[in-house]
C-alpha cells in the first residue's frame, strides 16, 4: 500500500492540512476531511459534473481529481458560496427564486459550474449558459429554469 501523503488545502478561505491516501479523490477530502457534504458524488466517472467545484476559480469536477493534486490550491464548494451572516449568494438565491432546485443533487454542481461562467462572462447568452451546463447532468427538469435562474443571476452581479 502506498504510503499517505500531507496535503495543505484551502477550502472555502479555511486552511486544511491532513494526511490522506495518495487516491483520496478531492470529492471524499471534502467530504469526510472537511465535513462538506453539498458536493455530491454521482457517478464517480466526471459525466454528471454534480462535484464540480472551483480549484483556483476554474470549474473541476472533484470525482476525476485527487486531493493531492489540489495541494497548494484554494477550493470553493457550494457551501462557501454563502455570506458569513448565512445570505445565499446571487446565484443559490435566483436558483431558489425561479424553482430551478428540483430534487437538488445536481444543483451544487450547476450552481459552482454557473458561478465560474458568471466570473468569467458575466454577460452571457442562452446558448453559452446551456452549453456551460450542458457539463452537468440533471435527470428532473428540462433546464428551462435553471437558465433562467443563471440569466437573472447574471443581472443581480452585474449592478
Amino acid at each position: 500500500m502506498a504510503r499517505e501523503v500531507r496535503v495543505s488545502i484551502t477550502v472555502n478561505d479555511v486552511p486544511y492540512e491532513r494526511t490522506v491516501r495518495p487516491n483520496m479523490l478531492l470529492a471524499e477530502f471534502l467530504r469526510q476531511e472537511c465535513g462538506l457534504t453539498g458536493t455530491h458524488l454521482g457517478c464517480h466517472q466526471g459525466i454528471c459534473g454534480s462535484c464540480t467545484v472551483l480549484v483556483d476559480g476554474e470549474p473541476v469536477k472533484a470525482c476525476l481529481q485527487l486531493a493531492v493534486q489540489a495541494a497548494g490550491s484554494s477550493v470553493t464548494t457550494i457551501e462557501g458560496l454563502a455570506a458569513a451572516g448565512g445570505a445565499l449568494h446571487p446565484i443559490q438565491a435566483a436558483f431558489v427564486e425561479h424553482g430551478a432546485v428540483q430534487c437538488g443533487f445536481c444543483i451544487p454542481g450547476m450552481i459552482m459550474t454557473a458561478k465560474a461562467l458568471l466570473d468569467g462572462n458575466p454577460r452571457p447568452t442562452v446558448g453559452q449558459i446551456r452549453s456551460e451546463l450542458a457539463n452537468t447532468i440533471c435527470r428532473c427538469t428540462g433546464y428551462v429554469k435553471v437558465v433562467r435562474a443563471v440569466q437573472a443571476a447574471a443581472r443581480v452581479l452585474a449592478k
